[in-house]
This record gives structure tokens, C-alpha cells and sequence, in this order.
């Protein structure tokens, strides 16, 4: 099996048609960090490259699939990083091939010509839910949640799959508001394939990896090319490339740069908080002043 940093592959010791991928950083909750995006990559090239292999299953260990980006390198941190540069002027460009590298790293699982299942406990949320959405179906616990909280602040989906799964109108919902939804409610809008309690989604996964991996792979991506296919034609490249760039925007802008500096002073946790409390964003002039003050106080901390 092939060894990686950030999450671990192989094929299921019962039904060896089936490959798992298993996001596993649990002390952080699976949340992205540098090696991520290119190890998934890999790990969805070594599937494909096993002709044993029908199907992949991905999922997180410990307390849920993955809380997103690790704010607590990206966010709180003091570094000049290639998506939160510290220098000025931005350079939205260095940005933007930082974070579309990202993207096609993920989107790896959606050209995958082998169907991959996302199986969510917990939390698939922000970056997560870039992830979980990447894979052709979903199957989640009942009370496991999925959204986009930084659409209220710092951040733009960059794989732009809501629409897509979604509909406009439910995706104009989730990204007006922030809010997540859980498992019972994805499968009524139809963004999950299925939601059962959490004791029974391993198996309800596993039942409908099984189904799948019956299935000729040459039929599997013929099917997939052609869904695909129509996402494609709909506009999915051109979306991802101006979500991407609206991500590098959104933490740049004034709202962006006061949720930056108000994590490193007070911590990530705080700063999520206000961010997914309802309280108003500041914005503009206020954000500014606030971001000074920030700016003003930091040596004495």
C-alpha cells in the first residue's frame, strides 16, 4: 500500500473491488493542510492505475470527514503564505494558481473514471465539502453536517459544486447564509444519495460500493463520462475559475483581512464564532478601523 502523510489507501479486505480513502488527521479533523489536496491526488491515481479496483470510498477518521481548511496554519498564523500573502501588493495571480492547484487536486475525484463515494460522519464542512461534493455520491449519517460557513466571510467554494448538485436556488440559500444542513435534510434536497443513522452508514456505503463494483469499469466510465459530460457543458471550468479567483478576493477585500487579523489576535475558535453566530460581518470603513485597531494593539499582546 502506498504511504502518505495526511491519509492512508487501500483496497477493502473483504470486497478487494472496492478502494478506501481515508482522510486521517483526527487530532485536527481531517482539516486541510499543504500535503493534502496533492496526497488525494495520488491516492485516486493509485486506484486508478489497480485494475482490481471498481469503486473508491472516502471518508474521515475520528469525530467527522473534514472541518476544512486548518485555520490554525492558514488562518491564525503568521505566515506568507501563496493564499494569504502578507506582503503588499497582493499578487491575486500567485494566489489564484496556488488555490486552482488545490481545486484540481480535489476535482480528482470527480474525473476519477472510477466512481468515488463520499461516506460523511460529522462535519464535511468549508474545504470539506469541496471534497465531499468532488465525489460522484454521497452518503451521509443522519445528523452529519455539510456547508460552506466562509461564504459569510474569507472564502468562495472554489470547486463550485452546489449549483451543480443543488439547483440555484438552494445553492443561493446556503451560500447567502453560511448555514450547513445535515444529513436528512441533503437527501431530501437531493444532495445526498442516502442518510441513515451513524451506526448503520458504514454498511449503507459499503452496500451501495458493493452494487457499483459489479459493474464492468469500462461501463462505469462510459456512465460517468457522459453525466459529466453535461456539467461540463453547463459551465463547471469556467464557474471553478471564477470561484477561485473570488476566494483569493474574499480574503483580501476589508471583510477578509479583518477576519485574518482578528484570528491572530484573538485565536481561530473566536474568530469562527463571530463568523457563524449571525452577528453582522463588519464591512468597509468599519472593517478598516477595526483592522488598524487590530493592527494598532498587536504589540502589546
Amino acid at each position: 500500500m502506498p504511504s502518505y502523510s495526511t491519509l492512508q489507501i487501500e483496497k477493502d479486505a473483504a470486497q478487494p473491488r472496492i478502494a478506501r480513502l481515508l482522510l486521517n488527521r483526527p487530532a485536527r479533523l481531517n482539516a486541510i493542510n499543504e500535503e493534502m489536496p496533492r496526497e488525494i491526488r495520488a491516492a485516486v491515481d493509485w486506484a486508478n492505475a489497480d485494475d482490481d479496483v471498481h469503486v473508491i470510498v472516502v471518508e474521515g477518521a475520528g469525530k467527522g470527514f473534514c472541518g476544512g481548511y486548518d485555520l490554525a496554519q492558514f488562518g491564525q498564523g503568521e505566515i506568507d503564505h501563496p493564499c494569504q500573502q502578507e506582503r503588499a501588493p497582493w499578487d491575486p495571480m500567485v494566489d489564484y494558481a496556488y488555490m486552482k492547484r488545490n481545486t484540481e487536486d480535489f476535482m480528482s475525484l470527480w474525473r476519477s473514471p472510477k466512481p468515488t463515494i463520499a461516506k460523511v460522519h460529522g462535519h464535511a464542512v468549508a474545504g470539506g465539502s469541496d471534497i465531499a461534493l468532488c465525489c460522484d455520491l454521497l452518503v451521509m449519517a443522519e445528523d452529519a453536517r455539510i456547508g460552506y460557513m466562509p461564504t459569510r466571510v474569507w472564502g468562495c467554494p472554489t470547486t463550485a459544486m452546489w449549483t451543480y448538485r443543488l439547483g440555484p436556488a438552494r445553492a443561493k440559500q446556503l451560500m447567502f447564509t453560511g448555514d450547513t444542513i445535515d444529513g436528512r435534510t441533503a437527501l431530501a434536497w437531493g444532495l445526498a444519495n442516502d442518510a441513515v443513522p451513524a451506526a448503520a452508514l458504514d454498511d449503507a456505503a459499503m452496500a451501495l460500493a458493493r452494487r457499483i463494483a459489479g459493474v464492468p469499469r469500462s461501463h462505469l466510465a462510459m456512465h460517468k463520462m457522459v453525466v459529466n459530460q453535461v456539467m461540463l457543458n453547463m459551465g463547471l471550468e469556467q464557474s471553478q475559475s471564477l470561484a477561485t479567483l473570488f476566494d483569493g478576493i474574499t480574503r483580501h477585500n476589508p471583510e477578509g483581512l479583518w477576519f485574518r487579523r482578528y484570528a491572530q489576535a484573538e485565536g481561530f475558535k473566536a474568530a469562527v464564532a463571530w463568523r457563524d453566530s449571525g452577528e453582522p460581518i463588519p464591512e468597509g470603513d468599519d472593517a478598516r478601523e477595526r483592522i488598524r485597531q487590530l493592527e494598532r494593539d498587536k504589540p502589546a499582546r
